[in-house]
């Protein structure tokens, strides 16, 4: 069953708050930006991660400093799942934040 366009943007929307969420609480120095669907972390070394919405193929993407990931919603496990990899978002964001920022943050949730 694929996703309906309002159903993926109820996911994308809740990802990527839940995102924002986590790093506004930690105690990184960072800078958050979310507009037009696309979620921008810009981490103190000048590093970003960057979460956008590709519409038409029901896809979330994830760019950072290790190369660009394309993630599907299944809905069995309520999770994002790398369509190369089959590594959820929540580890990714775990891995990225880590060699990008060099903190570990629980993204467990996702």
């Amino acid at each position: 069953m694929s996703l309906t366009e309002a159903r993926f943007h109820d996911l994308v929307d809740a990802v990527q708050q839940a995102v924002e969420d986590i790093f506004d609480d930690s105690d990184l120095d960072l800078d958050l930006e979310n507009s037009a669907g696309v979620l921008t972390v810009r981490f103190e070394n000048g590093t970003q991660l960057i979460l956008s919405r590709q519409e038409p193929i029901r896809q979330l993407w994830v760019a950072a400093r290790s190369g660009g990931f394309h993630f599907d919603y299944d809905a069995a496990s309520d999770r994002w799942i790398c369509d190369s990899s089959d590594e959820q978002l929540g580890e990714m964001l775990v891995r990225i934040t880590r060699e990008q920022a060099g903190v570990e943050l629980e993204f467990e949730e996702l």
